[in-house]
């Protein structure tokens, strides 16, 4: 069976875990990687997994680790928008490689003006080059849009659909806890909402829009609430940060998908330290009637590595373009030699 030849491509958190669990993985070789940070550049990925070398050293040319190594598909992990992606995009698929990237935007880019640029140009160049191009994870990428779309499967009417993701965010990476601004006081907290340094979740738009477009619902529009602070009646901390009565213990934010004027489509997403419940949850107003709950709600580090991988073999396969994961087959765990899952 064919050994899937793999690069790296951002060796943050999520990087790092996705090129863990790839190295554990049969028919799965990591033959490169990539990332501009100083301190990672030079060192081999090995070492920056807490392991012994592997033999491969990071580097910040993506043309000569592309045009050394001919892998068989880029897992891309770097940052959210796609404003900010797409020169790496570019980049990447005019070497003619696969890729499948965590960026949230590049999920349903087709949700916004700005995306539907972007989608328009990444498809062009995939086409050209023969590449294909993912946006995936679990947030967006599946519990918020692909699973919904999935459960309407058994509906013959849907009417309305709400989906709520509520984490406790103690049990996630420290970036992931200073990105929804826990332990700051509330004051802080809005402070730097308005000034970008926090962004809350990324990615509710671009859930809305592919359920929508995929159901063949032309929405009004996509309302985006602001986002609120969660402030705790206790004192509350993880194994990073102390969040004391009063103060910011995480984030919440709703979005919807309005259509002739009613809420067709809501998004419901919670992330603080101390949430007395984990779960995910979708419910669709239809015939028949869908009420599911994931309890306690999936783990978002695991389930972005799970996606991520077990989407390779789709994307490995798949036609030339940029795809989402409605165009894809189904998701599924690639639990034994990854060349099996190739046609």
């Amino acid at each position: 069976m064919k050994t899937i030849r793999v690069v790296s491509y951002g060796v943050g958190v999520i990087g790092r875990r996705i090129a863990e669990h790839l190295l554990s993985k049969e028919g799965v070789e990591i033959v490169g990687a990539i990332d501009i940070d100083p301190n990672k550049v030079g060192k081999d990925l090995g070492e920056l997994l807490g392991r012994q070398p592997i033999g491969v050293v990071v580097s910040d040319d993506v043309d000569d680790v592309l045009s050394s190594t001919k892998p068989d598909i880029i897992v891309h992990s770097t940052m959210s928008y796609l404003k900010d992606t797409y020169p790496q995009f570019e980049g990447i698929l005019k070497h003619g490689v696969d890729t499948i990237s965590t960026c949230e935007e590049l999920s349903f880019p087709y949700a916004t003006e700005e995306g539907k640029a972007y989608a328009e140009k990444l498809d062009k160049v995939a086409k050209e080059n023969g590449a294909t191009l993912l946006g995936t994870g679990i947030n967006p990428g599946f519990l918020m849009d692909t699973l919904p779309l999935l459960l309407t499967g058994v509906c013959v009417e849907v009417r309305r659909i709400e989906v709520v993701r509520q984490m406790d965010a103690a049990t996630r990476r420290i970036p992931f806890q200073k990105k929804i601004g826990a332990g700051l006081t509330v004051e802080e907290f809005k402070r730097k909402i308005e000034g970008g340094e926090i962004t809350g979740h990324v990615g509710l738009v671009q859930s809305i829009g592919m359920i929508a477009d995929t159901l063949g619902w032309v929405l009004d529009r996509i309302e985006v609430e602001p986002v609120e602070p969660v402030v705790l009646d206790r004192d509350v901390r993880s194994d990073y940060v102390e969040v004391p009565k009063g103060y910011n213990a995480g984030l919440r934010q709703k979005a919807h998908g309005i259509m002739d004027g009613e809420k067709v489509i809501t998004l419901d997403f919670r992330a603080y330290i101390g949430a007395e419940e984990e779960y995910d949850s979708v419910t669709i107003d239809g015939v028949p009637p869908i009420h599911q709950k994931i309890s306690p709600c999936v783990h978002g580090d695991y389930g972005t590595v799970g996606v991520i991988t077990n989407m390779i073999p789709r994307v490995i396969e798949a036609e030339p373009g940029l795809k989402t994961m409605r165009d894809l087959p189904l998701i599924h765990a690639t639990p034994v030699h990854m060349g099996r899952y190739l046609g």
